[in-house]
């Protein structure tokens, strides 16, 4: 199969680009900026935000059997402030893929704040499925909602706002930064929903797979609808790797040190309380 995978250069996407190449698959990358090539068999690097370039340099006499739609702007904390470029990169950028690109299923990954949408970013990724849903009209499509993506199979994480970056981070820096204390929960800190990045790149799969055999559309959320993509149980964000007791798993050592959140009021994903 065709497979274009646009944000191939991010986190998340140079996990499928290897993961898709690994089933066999003929995988394109669309980014804008350069990541690992070694499992894409054709790539471009355009802003998905500028039609002109989209139309000029990307596969017109293709159609892919699948496009999965990743590129995205994720950063909670950037958005605050700049909700415009947020909203014309993952709204208006959809749109122009979903417009300026020819295939036969439509991947779309959202994300788990979408179901309560309090920050631009969520606002963006929210309005960018109704897009979806309202365009593609006789094209089967699926909506992922992903909450918290971790886990590497050879990729480091992007997202400075991330959970999962900054343990990686802790490795040099000795400590591990956790925000938010006045939730309600137990301790004070987020219960959060968690999937590794593997998990994610199944479930792509899994999703235009569906579609071909059923032409359908829908809407999955990462945990609470699919049990493969995600855990069933949530869990305490100082509980992920234990990393306040148990330093053996990756051998080195952290201090855990906890901070209000960043930006009050403003969920960067699901918390169950």
């Amino acid at each position: 199969m065709k497979v274009l995978v646009t944000g191939s250069s991010g986190y998340i996407g140079q996990h499928l680009c290897a993961f898709l190449k690994s089933k066999q698959h003929e995988v394109w990358g669309l980014d804008n900026t350069f990541g690992d090539e070694t499992y894409i068999d054709e790539f471009r690097c355009i802003d998905i935000t500028n039609q002109n370039d989209l139309i000029a340099g990307c596969w017109n006499d293709i159609t892919f059997d699948a496009v999965i739609h990743l590129a995205a702007l994720v950063q909670v904390g950037e958005s605050v402030k700049d909700p415009l470029h947020y909203y014309q990169t993952n709204i208006q950028g959809t749109i122009n893929c979903m417009k300026y690109i020819s295939y036969d299923n439509f991947v779309f990954a959202s994300t788990g704040a979408a179901a309560a949408p309090t920050s631009p970013y969520a606002i963006s990724k929210f309005a960018a499925e109704q897009c979806v849903r309202q365009y593609l009209n006789d094209v089967p499509y699926t909506i992922f909602r992903f909450y918290n993506v971790i886990g590497s199979a050879g990729y480091e994480p992007t997202n400075p706002d991330g959970l999962f970056y900054n343990l990686m981070k802790a490795e040099r820096t000795g400590q591990f930064n956790l925000y938010g204390d006045d939730y309600s929960t137990p301790d004070g800190t987020a219960i959060r929903d968690y999937v590794h990045v593997t998990d994610i790149c199944r479930a792509h799969i899994h999703a235009y797979r569906y579609l071909e055999n059923k032409g359908a559309q829908r809407i999955v959320s990462a945990v609470l609808v699919d049990k493969d993509l995600g855990r069933e149980k949530p869990y305490r964000a100082d509980h992920i790797g234990l990393v306040t007791e148990n330093r053996y798993l990756f051998g080195f050592g952290l201090d855990y040190k906890g901070y209000l959140r960043n930006w009050p009021g403003i969920y960067a994903c699901r918390t169950v309380y």
